[in-house]
């Protein structure tokens, strides 16, 4: 028993530097660890992971990781970024940004995901103020697009389907913006012509999507609109709900730490 709770504390160790805080971390990552390295449920049974979990939060509490950082490509995230995923915080854009950047990784770039200050962008500007935005990018290459909306202190997300030239509206409180899907197929028809897309500069639907995940609190916009991009990327159903919400916060941490879907 000695052995295996020097073991939970080595495991919390490591867990801490690697994710910056215990933010993330649940029972059950503990039982998991100490199962490999026991290699059998033997001994478990009487092991009080909660107690040792809560000694070890308790003695690193004033001490966060210093420095603690995640860099991936363009992106960065400081400790404070990621605590936007604690309880129920509202997550900031670094944060919807960077794990925008590992779904379209995860797709194999088949997915474009939009930096979330795009639809602002194009809004202030116009198409002329987002053109080069796409300068790299073969939009109507890809199958699905993912735009994050946000409007004052509410997420929602558009999506644009290309083979069906669809441009769908989700949003978890069914509150319904109609004039960013608006605004999404007035940029596509603008990029089509500039790209020479004929195919594409007519013909768009716009659908509202009823039926969906929705959020019962005031925080947890921006957690459903990554979870729907997550989904619908991996052409998954929405088959979550609020009651999810703190297990996929922390496994939305652990993605961006790891800088990759964990599927």
């Amino acid at each position: 028993m000695l052995c295996l709770t020097f073991s939970a504390t080595e495991f919390l160790e490591g867990f801490y530097i690697k994710y910056g805080s215990f933010t993330p971390l649940s029972e059950s990552d503990v039982l998991e660890y100490l199962k490999k390295q026991a290699d059998s449920d033997f001994g478990l049974s009487g092991l009080d992971i909660k107690r040792a979990m809560t000694r070890y939060r308790a003695a690193l509490a004033s001490s966060p990781v210093a420095g603690f950082m995640v860099t991936y490509n363009k992106h960065t995230l400081s400790l404070e970024d990621l605590s936007t995923l604690e309880e129920q915080n509202w997550l900031n854009d670094q944060i919807i940004n960077m794990y925008g950047e590992l779904i379209m990784e995860a797709t194999e770039h088949k997915v474009h995901f939009f930096n979330s200050f795009f639809h602002k962008q194009l809004v202030a500007k116009g198409y002329d103020g987002v053109k080069r935005w796409t300068k790299k990018v073969d939009l109507f290459s890809k199958w699905l697009l993912l735009i994050p909306i946000h409007l004052e202190i509410h997420w929602s997300l558009v999506t644009v389907t290309m083979a069906t030239k669809t441009i769908s509206y989700y949003d978890s409180q069914g509150i319904v913006f109609r004039h960013t899907t608006d605004n999404i197929m007035k940029y596509l028809q603008n990029e089509a012509r500039e790209k020479k897309q004929a195919a594409f500069q007519k013909g768009w639907k716009i659908t509202i999507i009823r039926g969906i995940p929705q959020q019962k609190n005031d925080s947890d916009c921006g957690v459903f609109v990554l979870e729907y991009c997550r989904c619908l990327s991996v052409r998954q159903p929405l088959l979550f709900s609020q009651d999810d919400m703190p297990r996929i916060r922390k496994r939305i941490y652990k993605e961006l730490c790891d800088c990759r879907l964990n599927r």
